[in-house]
């Protein structure tokens, strides 16, 4: 085999991934888990530099990580970014929704205008990203969508008198924001399922669970490494996995 036909072989078989919000938190441990499992990861960050500074962390570490400018919520940000990749890799395998947003406010002083932030980040930034990525991971073999969501979003747990999330009263528009986007990984996955085009690409969203990062003042009781284990494994299911689920590292959670 000559020399460029094992460079194509190689590109082949390499796996790249897209982390959005990957320079800090459960994004930067999945960017890092799914480099550990050898694939090519773009670790997206809002902020160029910072997101410049966590890939070279990881590549300086021996894992092929590369920073990629992304803001979800921009338009021109998120098509620049999806150019980026086809040329550089000509297709995309794994997509993690990672990048996330939380404004804390009690639920009798939130307004409708308030509640575009979170919105606007957490649920058009992930349909923004979708719709620009989709054709690239077309392009896949086995591509992969990982929506992550929260416990917070569970109707089983926010309807449990007493609970913690009961009482999250400061989350309601966040924890809309995610129920939102579980809806919108459930219709992703019927219509991919329609689409013959489409039929491989598995979508599910997972929960990291209460893990201690500045979303959540760092009271969580799981490390970055553990609320990364969800996103990596929905990434990296095979062909007879489920689609359209929803999932924590131990498997189904209610919705």
């Amino acid at each position: 085999m000559n020399d460029a036909k094992m460079n194509d072989a190689k590109m082949n078989d390499a796996k790249y991934a897209l982390v959005t919000g990957g320079n800090k938190g459960v994004g930067l441990a999945t960017v890092r888990q799914l480099a550990e499992r050898g694939m090519t990861v773009l670790l997206g960050s809002r902020d160029a530099q910072l997101g410049a500074d966590a890939a070279q962390e990881l590549a300086e570490a021996g894992l092929t990580v590369k920073p990629l400018q992304i803001d979800i919520t921009d338009d021109t940000s998120v098509t620049t970014a999806a150019e980026y990749v086809r040329s550089t890799f000509g297709r995309l395998d794994v997509l993690v929704n990672n990048a996330g947003v939380i404004v804390r406010k009690q639920a009798t002083e939130v307004t409708a205008e308030g509640m575009h932030t979170e919105f606007e980040t957490n649920v058009f930034g992930t349909v923004r990203v979708i719709h620009a990525m989709l054709p690239l991971l077309r392009e896949s073999k086995s591509p992969r969508i990982v929506n992550v969501s929260s416990d917070s979003a569970m109707f089983a747990r926010a309807t449990e008198t007493g609970s913690m999330f009961a009482r999250s009263h400061e989350s309601f528009s966040y924890s809309a924001s995610k129920v939102a986007l579980n809806m919108l990984t459930v219709k992703y996955a019927n219509a991919f399922l329609d689409d013959p085009a489409l039929a491989h690409v598995k979508i599910n969203a997972v929960t990291p669970g209460y893990v201690a990062t500045d979303l959540n003042g760092f009271r969580g009781v799981l490390t970055t490494e553990e609320g990364a284990r969800a996103s990596v494994h929905w990434a990296t299911v095979g062909d007879e996995a489920p689609t359209g689920g929803f999932f924590d590292e131990n498997g189904p959670v209610p919705w």
